[in-house]
């Protein structure tokens, strides 16, 4: 019988949950939580200063809304989170922000102002495979423009992005590219793989190009052709595009000139025989001369014919905002950091649920990727400091709750951020644990001060920098300072003396 009951508490140990957190996801303390809503709100004024509303739209949209990932027959969560809802009817977490402003935009057209400009910042969720890097949820913060066919509202787009990056401190660090769907289609068009019979070499010779910073010149042409053996062995398969047909696609990737407008011309004169690459051009010189008129002609945003991005559903102008500087790899190579956020024309999207094409623009960015690079240039916007702990007012005498609520409630009446300590530690105790919430300063009331109508105010700060002073003078006037008696009827002017020393 003892053995038994020995074992009993094993097994209830055995019954419990393991304390874990799910692959693919991350928890955040508060000061990375400062650090992102210092970022966020530097984004939202940018937006709003472009004429831009805030929308929100909920985390879960009905799986058929979503587009991108439609239910495969009885795989619904291929690429999304579903579940199935009591009237059968399949819903999923969204993956982007986009498709659900589609939706959105689609609901309320006849109420909507056109153009109608709205930004949303929010969680997104991929069901994918995690990785170092990778997660299955981010934040994404978007701004799109609905019903504006002209390419202005491009231009304004990615004038707004780059405004975005110099006012979170990347002023000189970043470029932005564009691009053009049409122009890529007018190269699919003009080496012979048009057509949906010839969707995957499309892809293929897309991806390629995608490549061109990765590795280089050379390494297009092999996976334009034949394929490419990266360093460590592994093998892509090319495109196995003939040599002419190779030359022409990096013709193209090799218009790039000093500005825009020669690049661009550069596009034209390489596409004369496509009608879609020559109205991709065209629509490339419109945003070229707009962007010059406005003073972005300066090295910001460029004319990059390498853009290669939403090969689902972008229909004309794509952008990319690409951080210039250099951070070290895995391996403590050089690298530059990369794209930090992109977006483009999609005027079938909103269309899928209206029967009629519906022009719209949009950029979004990556924020937990745009919050590393502003950790590594130590921007001003999130080199903040842990905002203060709350004064605590430690609980000595537990007869006398209401007393120490009472000096709370001053506190917090003062403006002053307060709390009445509520474990069942002793003094000590309490001590560590307003340090380890950051409190600047605790409030103490024993029966003795109470009698003579005191309060002693610990500066918990001074406190601990005192420790390393040798000589007994200077330690001694300090001391003095980082704990002293005040009268309780002046308890909210001796807080506030402590806190303004570290304002």
């Amino acid at each position: 019988m003892a053995a038994t009951s020995q074992e009993q508490p094993k097994d209830k140990a055995q019954q419990r949950p393991k304390a874990r957190l799910a692959r693919g996801f991350v928890d955040r303390g508060p000061a990375e939580l400062a650090a992102s809503g210092r970022m966020l709100e530097k984004i939202r004024e940018t937006y709003e200063f472009y004429g831009f509303d805030a929308v929100e739209t909920p985390f879960i949209e009905y799986t058929d809304a979503l587009g991108k990932f439609l239910p495969d027959q009885d795989r619904p969560n291929e690429g999304v989170f579903s579940f199935q809802d009591d009237d059968e009817q399949w819903l999923s977490l969204r993956y982007d922000l986009t498709a659900p402003l589609a939706r959105f935009v689609a609901e309320n057209f006849d109420s909507l102002p056109k153009p109608y400009k709205s930004y949303r910042a929010g969680w997104v969720f991929r069901n994918e495979k995690p990785g170092p890097g990778r997660f299955r949820q981010f934040m994404q913060f978007d701004a799109d423009i609905v019903g504006a066919a002209s390419v202005a509202a491009d231009a304004e787009v990615c004038m707004m992005a780059a405004d975005t990056l110099d006012a979170l401190g990347l002023a000189g660090k970043y470029v932005i590219k564009i691009n053009n769907r049409k122009v890529l289609d007018g190269v699919m068009e003009a080496i012979g793989i048009g057509g949906e019979d010839n969707a995957g070499r499309r892809l293929t010779v897309l991806r390629a190009m995608d490549k061109l910073d990765k590795v280089g010149v050379d390494g297009v042409r092999d996976l334009l052709g034949k394929g490419r053996m990266d360093p460590s062995g592994d093998f892509t398969k090319g495109a196995e595009l003939t040599p002419d047909a190779a030359d022409q696609v990096l013709a193209i990737l090799g218009a790039r000139e000093g500005s825009n407008a020669a690049t661009v011309a550069n596009m034209a004169r390489a596409f004369a025989g496509t009608a879609t690459g020559r109205e991709g051009c065209a629509e490339l010189a419109e945003i070229s001369g707009l962007l010059s008129a406005a003073g972005y002609d300066d090295g910001r945003v460029i004319i990059d014919p390498s853009v290669v991005r939403g090969l689902e559903y972008y229909t004309g102008p794509v952008f990319e905002a690409e951080l210039t500087f250099e951070v070290k790899d895995e391996k403590g190579r050089p690298v530059r950091f990369g794209s930090v956020g992109g977006g483009g024309r999609y005027d079938g999207l909103v269309g899928r649920f209206r029967g009629e094409d519906v022009p719209a623009t949009g950029f979004s960015i990556g924020v937990s990727r745009l919050m590393a690079a502003l950790l590594a240039v130590k921007s001003p916007v999130v080199a903040v400091e842990p905002p203060m702990g709350p004064v605590v007012v430690l609980v000595l005498d537990r007869d006398r709750l209401g007393d120490y609520q009472a000096m709370v409630g001053q506190l917090r009446a003062a403006g002053v951020r307060a709390e009445l300590y509520m474990g069942q530690a002793g003094m000590q105790a309490q001590v560590k644990y307003a340090d380890k919430r950051g409190s600047v300063c605790v409030v103490i009331q024993g029966s003795n001060e109470k009698e003579k109508g005191e309060v002693t105010i610990k500066d918990l700060r001074l406190g601990a920098s005192i420790r390393q002073i040798k000589d007994r003078e200077t330690y001694l006037a300090k001391q003095a300072e980082a704990q002293f008696v005040a009268p309780e009827a002046d308890l909210v002017a001796a807080v506030k003396r402590v806190l303004d020393r570290y304002r």
